[in-house]
């Protein structure tokens, strides 16, 4: 068994939104790991992610640090480096279509509102962690990765993606003031930003 830290608190910029990212690799089933505290993987499958270049095996392999290991060795470290990324066009469509998806549930039904800026936020902190892992050299894997990746940043006012990043840790982590309709309508405006940045990054990670 190995249990890894990974993410803000590996990267130095935990805040008081920060949740603990923890790693659990295990052989089978192990009752003494919360599915809610714990991302848990079974080596095969870390193997299989090594193996594919996912980029959650470069989110752990850049930002990990160990915990515990049953056999005192470092798992992780030993696999070496993921095989290079090769889905980066394949991943910016799929967020893509997540943003189109929730800017298309918030033009037609306001019920739902926090939950699909949440959608909004997650389309397009994994777009642009993707695209900087497919083509930039130093890839980003933090929440505010969309705003993190120099000239190829989200072009959006911090209030707006302070709203969005709000929305998302209500929508997973429960915590945090609802968002009222002002700020829910001074995000939408930015919509055309955001599908044009969007736009923009699809046709240079396919170029």
């Amino acid at each position: 068994m190995h249990i890894y830290a990974f993410g803000s608190v590996c990267r130095g910029d935990v805040s008081l939104t920060s949740d603990i990212d923890l790693l659990a690799i295990v052989d089978g089933h192990d009752g003494r790991f919360n599915a809610d505290d714990y991302s848990i993987y079974s080596y095969q499958r870390i193997q299989q992610i090594w193996d594919e270049g996912n980029p959650f095996a470069w989110h752990l392999a850049s930002e990990s640090r160990l915990l515990f290991a049953s056999d005192q060795a470092d798992y992780l470290k030993s696999l070496n480096e993921p095989r290079r990324y090769k889905k980066a066009a394949e991943d910016c469509e799929r967020f893509f279509s997540l943003f189109i998806e929730a800017k298309g549930s918030l033009e037609t039904n306001t019920a739902t509102l926090a939950f699909d800026l949440s959608m909004v936020f997650l389309a397009i902190r994994n777009f642009a962690t993707c695209f900087s892992l497919g083509c930039l050299q130093t890839p980003d894997f933090s929440r505010k990765s969309a705003i993190r990746i120099g000239r190829y940043s989200l072009p959006i006012e911090q209030k707006a993606f302070d709203t969005l990043e709000r929305a998302r840790i209500l929508c997973t982590r429960g915590i945090g003031l609802p968002i009222n309709a002002h700020e829910a309508s001074f995000v939408i405006e930015r919509f055309p930003n955001i599908e044009s940045w969007m736009d923009r990054l699809l046709k240079e990670v396919k170029h």
